[in-house]
C-alpha cells in the first residue's frame, strides 16, 4: 500500500486522470445492491493521496485546475458504475436508442462527477498534511452529496452512505442520523486507510489506530441495529387489509398501444384472484393497489372502467390506482398539463381524492429548459403528454374515508430524505411505483432498497406496489415482511404496522448534520490556517 500511496501522490496529467477514474469505479460496486464495501476503503484512500500531490495553482486555476480534476475524475468513474443501469431504458421501444446509451451514460456520469470535483478543489483550499485533512475532504464531500440531492430537483440515487446500510442492523442507524449523515459517516470511515500509509517513520501501532477506531464504529453501528431490531415489536394494523397488485403493464412506454379494455380486464383479474382455498379474494380487503403507470391512459378514454371497478369493489373498499389525471380550468376543458397521480376511487365508482406526483424525474417526466431541447430534438422519456405538471408536495398526506391518514409517493419520490413533506399524522408510506424500465438490471432493486432507508428513517411501515417489481412491505424497521418475484404477475395481501413512536431522525431532520458540517468546516479553516504559518516561519 506504501507503493499504491507515493504512486497516486506523484502521479499527475493523464496518468493521474485514469487512475482516479479506475479507483472512483472501484468504489462505485459499493452501491446497493451489490455492497463491495471494502472497495471505498482502498478507493477513497487514492483520492486522499491524490490530493496531497496536488499541485497548487492561483487564479481560477485554484479552483479549477489539479484538484477539481482529481475530485471530477474519481466520481466520473463512481457515477458511472453506480449510475449505468439507467442504459436500460435505452432498450425500451424496441432499442431504437440504444446506440447513444454509453454516451448518455457518461455524459450524465460527468454532470453529477462536477459535484465531486466542486468538493475536491475546496477540500484543498483548506488542505492540510495531517489527519484532519480526512475531515477536510469527507465535509465536503458530504455536502456536495447534499448539494445533488436538492439542486435542480436533485438527483439523489446511490448517496455514498447507502454503501453502509446492506443489511438490517446497518440500517437502523439511519433512524438516527438519516443518509446523509450516513454519507458522512462512509466518508470518513473510507478515507481512513490514507492514514495508515505511506509509513514514514511512524510506529505501526499509531498507524493502526485509525483503521481500528473505522471498524469500532462499523461494530458500534452493527451494535445498535441489533439491539433496536431486537428489542423493538412492530403490531400490524387490524384497520387495514390491503392487496398489491403486480399487473406487468408494459403500455408505459407507448400509449398508443394500450388497450383499455384488454388492461382493465387483466388488472381485474389478478384483483379478485384466489391465491389459496382459503382465499376469500377481495371480500375482506379494505384498500386496493394498483401501481404507478398500471393505467397508462385516461379514464375518460374508456369510461366503463369506473363502472367496472365499482361493480369488483366490495361496500366500504376503496382502489389506490397509478394513472394520469387531467388538470381541468374553468372555461377550458382540457387545459394545463397532465399530472402523474395516484387516485382513489370509491366502491361506487366516483374518485374522491387524489395526490399528483410533486417531484418529477429530470428528463424522464420533465423536460428542464424545455424550448431549448426541444428545438434539439430532445424530448421526456415518459409518453402521453408533452411533460407533466408538477403536482403540490403538500398534499402527500392523504386522509380517505375510514382510512388512517398515509404519506403517498410515486416512484422516485421516495429518495428525497427529509424531504417527504408534512408526515405528522401519517400512520404509513405508500409508494407506488413503475421500475419496469430498467427490467433486466440492478436498478428496480436499488430503487427498493433506498425506499426500505426511508421506513428505517420515519419509523413508518412501507407498502410498496410496483408494476413489473419489486413489490413488498416492510414494518417500521426496513424489515420485508411480504413480497413477490420480481417479474410476477400476481397480487399480494398485506397489512401495515402501527407507526413506531417518532425516530431521533424524523424529530430533528439533518440540524445535527448541518452543525456537525460547520465544525467541520470551523476545524479544516483552524488547521489549514496553523499549517501556513508554521511554513512561514
Amino acid at each position: 500500500m506504501t507503493w499504491l500511496a507515493e504512486t497516486a501522490m506523484l502521479s499527475h496529467g493523464w496518468r493521474r486522470f485514469l487512475l482516479l477514474v479506475v479507483a472512483g469505479a472501484l468504489a462505485g460496486l459499493s452501491i446497493p445492491p451489490l455492497f463491495i464495501v471494502p472497495t471505498l476503503f482502498v478507493a477513497f484512500p487514492i483520492w486522499v493521496w491524490c490530493l496531497d500531490g496536488a499541485e497548487r495553482k492561483s487564479g481560477l486555476r485554484r479552483l479549477f485546475g489539479p484538484a477539481f480534476s482529481i475530485g471530477f475524475a474519481f466520481g466520473w468513474g463512481y457515477f458511472t458504475v453506480a449510475f449505468h443501469w439507467l442504459g436500460a431504458a435505452f432498450f425500451v421501444d424496441g432499442g431504437v436508442m440504444i446506440a447513444l446509451m454509453p454516451f448518455a451514460i457518461l455524459a450524465l456520469a460527468a454532470l453529477i462527477a462536477l459535484f465531486w470535483g466542486a468538493a475536491s478543489a475546496l477540500a484543498h483550499l483548506l488542505w492540510s498534511h495531517g489527519s484532519w485533512r480526512i475531515l477536510t475532504l469527507a465535509t465536503f464531500v458530504t455536502i456536495a452529496e447534499w448539494a445533488r440531492g436538492h439542486v435542480l430537483t436533485g438527483f439523489p440515487f446511490d448517496l455514498l452512505g447507502y454503501a453502509l446500510t446492506p443489511n438490517d442492523e446497518m440500517m437502523q442507524i439511519t433512524s438516527v442520523i438519516g443518509i446523509y449523515g450516513l454519507t458522512f459517516v462512509a466518508a470518513l470511515l473510507a478515507m481512513t486507510p490514507a492514514l495508515i500509509w505511506p509509513a514514514d517513520n511512524r510506529p505501526l501501532s499509531r498507524r493502526l489506530l485509525p483503521i481500528f477506531l473505522a471498524l469500532g464504529v462499523i461494530a458500534a453501528q452493527l451494535g445498535y441495529g441489533y439491539n433496536r431490531l431486537a428489542g423493538t415489536t412492530a403490531t400490524p394494523r387490524q384497520d387495514v387489509s390491503m392487496r398489491l397488485v403486480q399487473p406487468m403493464v408494459y403500455e408505459h412506454a407507448d400509449w398508443g398501444s394500450a388497450d383499455p379494455v384488454a388492461l382493465i380486464d387483466r388488472l381485474l383479474m389478478l384483483s379478485d384472484m384466489r391465491m389459496n382455498p382459503e382465499d376469500q379474494g377481495l371480500a375482506d380487503i379494505t384498500h386496493l393497489v394498483w401501481p404507478e403507470s398500471s393505467l397508462p391512459f385516461f379514464l375518460s378514454a374508456y369510461p366503463d372502467a369506473l363502472a367496472r371497478i365499482a361493480r369488483m369493489l366490495p361496500d366500504g373498499a376503496m382502489l389506490l390506482a397509478g394513472a394520469p389525471r387531467q388538470q381541468y380550468e374553468p372555461g377550458d376543458a382540457t387545459s394545463g398539463q397532465p399530472f402523474n397521480s395516484l387516485l382513489a376511487i370509491d366502491n361506487n365508482g366516483e374518485v374522491v381524492a387524489s395526490y399528483d406526483k410533486s417531484h418529477l424525474v429530470p428528463f424522464g417526466e420533465f423536460l428542464p429548459f424545455q424550448e431549448f431541447f426541444g428545438r434539439l430534438g430532445i424530448k421526456q422519456f415518459v409518453p402521453g403528454a408533452e411533460g407533466w405538471g408538477h403536482g403540490d408536495a403538500r398534499r402527500r398526506l392523504m386522509n380517505l374515508p375510514n382510512t388512517p391518514k398515509f404519506l403517498a409517493l410515486i416512484c422516485y419520490e421516495i429518495l428525497f430524505s427529509g424531504d417527504l413533506g408534512d408526515t405528522a399524522g401519517a400512520q404509513y408510506i405508500l409508494n407506488i411505483t413503475n421500475d419496469a424500465w430498467f427490467d433486466g438490471s440492478i436498478g428496480p432493486a436499488q430503487h427498493a432498497h433506498h425506499a426500505r432507508v426511508r421506513a428505517v428513517e420515519e419509523g413508518m411501515s412501507l407498502i410498496r406496489a410496483a408494476n413489473s417489481g419489486l413489490t413488498f412491505s416492510t414494518d417500521p424497521l426496513g424489515r420485508i415482511t411480504a413480497e413477490l418475484a420480481p417479474l410476477q404477475m400476481a397480487a399480494l395481501d398485506v397489512r401495515p404496522d402501527q407507526r413506531l413512536a417518532s425516530t431521533v431522525f424524523s424529530q430533528v431532520r439533518y440540524w445535527p448534520l448541518l452543525i456537525v458540517l460547520g465544525a467541520g468546516l470551523l476545524v479544516s479553516v483552524a488547521v489549514s490556517r496553523g499549517g501556513r504559518k508554521r511554513r512561514t516561519r
